[in-house]
């Protein structure tokens, strides 16, 4: 790594896109402060994972921050009582969890404020992704806006950016970006409803998408399934 670019703020779930987002985060040069959200979410191994990634990784920092969305419901991923659906459907599908990123991108401005941070990475995807409507570029760059206009770094002249590297990556370029950046897949967990040991069930929709990008990639999949 060459002369540092400055402090930033990683959203880091434990997933494969966060994980290669923090790659590329240290491989720009930043000093790294990874931040990840206990968010009563139904996979908790993607937190074992963010930890073991942070290090891995290099972050400078990691942070958990402990919200509990599961109050709210609306969510298959924090509502038991709704089912984890196993085949694609039509329109935003019900793992979608009501405003996510405009919370986690909230605590992770603040962060950045705290920190004085230049940057925050994100590691949203608007190519092969569920469809979420807080992963849009379009909200991203109202977001980006709301952050110039509520920050003493923005109204100061020094806006806080928010970076997202995958943007408009296929999962087969980011396994490939990844992996270019020493990236360790086999430790990402992406699946809804990942058992405590992180083995992902193979027929969500994070799965479905997991294993095609892998397979576009022509680079073998390292994920653990505990069914096929």
């Amino acid at each position: 790594m060459s002369q540092t670019q400055g402090k930033a703020v990683v959203m880091l779930s434990g997933g494969m896109d966060s994980a290669t987002c923090l790659a590329i985060a240290v491989a720009e040069g930043c000093e790294t402060h990874a931040l990840s959200f206990n968010y009563q979410q139904r996979h908790q191994a993607e937190l074992s994972a963010a930890a073991e990634l942070a290090t891995q990784l290099g972050a400078a920092s990691h942070q958990t921050l402990n919200l509990d969305l599961g109050d709210l419901g609306g969510s298959a991923l924090t509502d038991r009582r709704i089912a984890v659906p196993e085949s694609p459907g039509e329109g935003i599908p019900v793992t979608y969890v009501p405003a996510r990123n405009t919370v986690f991108l909230s605590l992770a401005l603040a962060l950045a404020e705290v920190l004085d941070a230049e940057r925050i990475y994100a590691g949203v995807n608007a190519i092969d992704y569920s469809g979420y409507p807080d992963c849009r570029p379009e909200y991203l760059a109202a977001f980006q806006a709301m952050a110039n206009l509520a920050t003493k770094r923005g109204v100061e002249g020094r806006p806080i950016e928010i970076r997202a590297p995958l943007l408009r990556l296929s999962k087969a370029e980011i396994v490939r970006r990844g992996s270019e950046l020493g990236v360790d897949f086999s430790r990402t967990v992406s699946c809804y409803q990942a058992d405590a040991a992180g083995h992902a069930c193979g027929r969500c929709d994070a799965c479905r998408l997991r294993r095609q990008g892998f397979a576009d990639a022509g680079v073998p999949d390292p994920t653990h399934y505990f069914a096929q």
